[in-house]
């Protein structure tokens, strides 16, 4: 369940994020509280959302390429340390008093404008420090360690916004001071226990992010995964703004009870996380059931007015939600080439986080003149929409019959339901010999000694479709050309 720890440089990696992520969510709920407390008006908490999230969406896919360029290591170190003084900056102007609405506006602009290139430096980061043997283990223990961090870092903030001799600013100083162990992780890895991912790309940045999304759209498997975000993400994931006003407008709770609802996501995610860390690949079935049950509960919780059930649903609401984005991360993670990783997480990331300035100022719109349970149920709708849609095309382009079949199939050249074997085209055995990231998925798991899942000989079957074409047209061996 742990395996992916005994890489050290992820270990060092893990243990930094441990003490840091904590007080990223501490920032979080204080900037939430902060805003609400100067402007009462559920709008400008979401205004001040778009601001931070706003960046992710115009520089997301810069950030990509970007990934792709730097030094992963060096990047992140300066990402963190511009994190800090954001921090700071935030727990001051607090303290003397001088903190107004313009300046939360700049530092959350600040903030977003660091994360659009911090998070898909991060993402790329995980295969170069644990191989693609770990990764989905990897993604997994983040994911865990993220949720963990949920539930902490929002119950010690709303404690310490009550407490009268602290208050919101130590919710500031206190996630300044945690960036120091992410830091130190960073400056503590040896650079000789990285694994070699491939020269970086060059060229036209425009075109290198074209690259990216044509990638993204070239396989029916992968464009689920990005169109499913771009709904969940938009409609779904908006809890900046969602949980602030559900806890102070629809529940009556202070900043003690929204601590607990945040925190209560987070349980349920580090459930999902423990989950997914047991399972090998997870596959397109479970992305989808995820993000199904995601939507359903989400619209109970529009109907909810006890304090006591909404904690429960939103413990299932985070097990579905992490269940169905992890997977998405996973898979994209496992199926993309090692020179197009930045910038395929970037637009993973950019869909995911990057719409939310859009879902975040709409949902605080409708609750200005809705409310926030009728804004939950309309959401809801919204998403279960994108759920059905997609199920649709997961059927429409015969996935799901392939799915079937496929079933029959083992790993090891034994028979099909038709009785053929599976076996990879010479070029492309040669290629991946000198090249892992173009190895048909099958034979990833395959090396890896673990099972074949249905989902991953359908996927493999897109990907050799590909790259025969290719090599009959004599193009450039990407998958994304």
């Amino acid at each position: 369940m742990f395996q992916s720890l005994r890489n050290p440089n992820f270990k060092l990696f893990w243990f930094g994020q441990m003490v840091s992520l904590p007080g990223s969510w501490m920032q979080t709920i204080g900037l939430s509280w902060l805003v609400l407390k100067i402007s009462n008006r559920p709008d400008i908490l979401g205004l001040v959302t778009l601001l931070q999230f706003l960046p992710i969406l115009l520089f997301a896919l810069v950030g990509g390429v970007v990934a792709d360029r730097v030094p992963k290591r060096k990047f992140l170190l300066f990402t963190q340390s511009v994190a800090t003084v954001q921090a700071f900056a935030l727990g001051l102007l607090v303290s003397f008093g001088v903190i107004n609405l313009w300046e939360i506006y700049v530092l959350s602009l600040i903030g977003g404008l660091n994360a659009a290139f911090d998070n898909p430096t991060r993402q790329a980061f995980v295969v170069e420090m644990v191989g693609r043997e770990d990764v989905a283990n990897a993604v997994a223990l983040n994911s865990g360690l993220f949720n963990a961090a949920r539930i902490v870092g929002p119950a010690i903030g709303g404690w310490i916004i009550a407490n009268p001799h602290i208050g919101i600013a130590g919710t500031f100083y206190l996630n300044g001071v945690s960036y120091a162990a992410a830091i130190g992780a960073l400056l503590a890895m040896n650079p000789r226990h990285f694994h070699a991912t491939g020269a970086p790309p060059r060229g036209r940045m425009a075109a290198q992010v074209l690259e990216g999304w044509r990638y993204c759209f070239s396989l029916p498997a992968t464009a689920i995964i990005i169109i499913l975000m771009a709904v969940i993400g938009t409609f779904g994931y908006n809890f900046t703004v969602s949980l602030p006003l559900l806890a102070k407008y629809a529940l009556g709770l202070g900043p003690k009870g929204f601590g607990y609802l945040t925190a209560a996501m987070g349980l349920g995610s580090l459930f999902g996380a423990a989950y997914l860390a047991r399972i090998a690949v997870p596959t397109r079935r479970l992305l989808l059931t995820g993000l199904g049950a995601f939507t359903i509960i989400l619209g109970l919780i529009s109907l909810s007015g006890n304090f006591y059930l909404t904690f429960g649903l939103l413990v299932a609401l985070g097990f579905a939600g992490l269940l169905g984005t992890a997977t998405g991360n996973t898979l994209l993670q496992i199926d993309t080439p090692d020179e197009l990783r930045g910038r395929v997480m970037s637009i993973y990331f950019l869909l995911l986080a990057g719409s939310t300035p859009i879902g975040g100022y709409l949902t605080g719109i409708l609750a200005r003149y809705y409310q926030i349970r009728p804004t939950l149920s309309m959401e809801s709708a919204v998403c279960l929409i994108g759920i059905v849609w997609s199920v649709y095309y997961y059927r429409s382009r015969k996935l799901y019959i392939k799915d079937r079949q496929a079933s029959r199939t083992r790993v090891g050249g034994r028979r099909l339901g038709s009785g053929a074997t599976t076996t990879a085209p010479p070029d492309s055995t040669r290629r991946a010999a000198d090249d892992p990231s173009l190895a048909p998925l099958p034979e990833k798991v395959a090396a890896l000694g673990k099972p074949l899942d249905p989902e991953e000989q359908t996927q493999a079957g897109e990907l050799n479709e590909l790259k025969n074409r290719d090599e009959r047209k004599e193009m450039p061996e990407s998958i994304g050309e």
